[in-house]
């Protein structure tokens, strides 16, 4: 009449259910995003996402160097940039925000921390696409692919770890490793964006980057409905040359983490974006949760589906008080 079995029992001290956890988040496993901003003079707040901030260069260094000491697997780095055109020319100059940025990060942490970069033109462009646009006002897929070539080399020079493609252009992890592999600079590794969705959860993040969009990207990015789609997109990567490919954003997206994983054998990372992060810190501003807590689960549930990497404005804290 007693149940034989009682689970209960692995759950009935802090010090058991530490024993016998499954899953585990370590900072070496976590990736802060940053955003640098050219011509600050101070650290900006980003309204829509409390406790994020646009960087100065001094403030950015000082960001890296607190992430190397607690042990983060790296930084991912947005630059945004005063002036934009056309075709995103900001994005190849080498004085131009996000490759200094790189390089001042790279001269903080040298190899003690993964310097990553956003290797993408909608922070640079004024109609704020992630490619140059054809007569007919589309992202012109193969004359982009170009740009992202000579950039990818513009961020290895920079001193770039890790170059993240994000614009979903086809083809274009190939081409970067392409570009980098004939300019020497074989062992940057590239972090593709391989799953990346037209997804309403960016919201916050187009006021961290200043965007100028103009319409929508569903043309290039993914359709929120699609899983075996994302597998494709993931293999075709890996094929091209992909190092590490990601799922983003990551908690509407949880069930391609597991999909992909069982399917590559390189690391699988996913991006925890501005949304799924301001949607906590509001609802705990309002006394609606558990703010701490909030973010375990969060982390922890992306890392139970599957990635080995996550990447979350929550980084820092979360080392912090591990």
């Amino acid at each position: 009449m007693f149940p034989a079995d009682r689970p209960r029992r692995l759950r009935s001290s802090a010090a058991m259910r530490r024993l016998v956890a499954e899953t585990s988040v370590e900072p070496r496993q976590l990736v802060l995003p940053m955003f640098v901003g050219e011509g600050l003079t101070e650290p900006k707040p980003i309204s829509s996402m409390p406790g994020v901030v646009q960087h100065t260069r001094d403030s950015a260094r000082k960001a890296v160097a607190e992430a190397a000491t607690l042990g983060l697997g790296g930084v991912m780095l947005f630059g945004i940039p005063e002036h934009k055109d056309a075709v995103g020319s900001g994005a190849l100059d080498p004085d131009g925000i996000l490759n200094v940025a790189i390089a001042d990060a790279r001269s903080e942490a040298g190899d003690d921390l993964l310097v990553m970069s956003d290797l993408c033109l909608d922070e640079f462009t004024d109609h704020g696409h992630c490619g140059v646009l054809d007569a007919q006002g589309r992202v012109d897929n193969d004359a982009t692919l170009k740009i992202y070539g000579q950039m990818g080399v513009a961020h290895a020079e920079a001193g770039a770890h890790l170059v993240g493609p994000s614009g979903m252009m086809d083809g274009q992890v190939g081409v970067i490793r392409a570009a980098l592999d004939a300019a020497g600079h074989t062992e940057v590794a590239i972090l593709a964006y391989a799953a990346k969705y037209a997804s309403a959860f960016y919201g916050p993040f187009r006021e961290a980057v200043d965007s100028s969009l103009q319409g929508d990207r569903r043309t290039y990015q993914q359709d929120p409905a699609n899983a075996r789609e994302a597998l494709r997109e993931a293999l075709l990567d890996v094929q091209e040359g992909a190092d590490i490919v990601m799922v983003k954003p990551a908690l509407g997206y949880l069930d391609l983490l597991p999909l992909i994983r069982s399917h590559v054998t390189v690391p699988v990372a996913a991006y925890n974006v501005s949304g799924e992060y301001a949607m906590v810190e509001a609802a705990a501003q309002n006394g609606w949760i558990d703010r701490d807590r909030a973010i375990d689960e969060t982390i922890t549930s992306i890392r139970r589906a599957g990635a080995d990497i996550v990447l979350t404005y929550w980084a820092a804290e979360i080392a912090a008080r591990h």
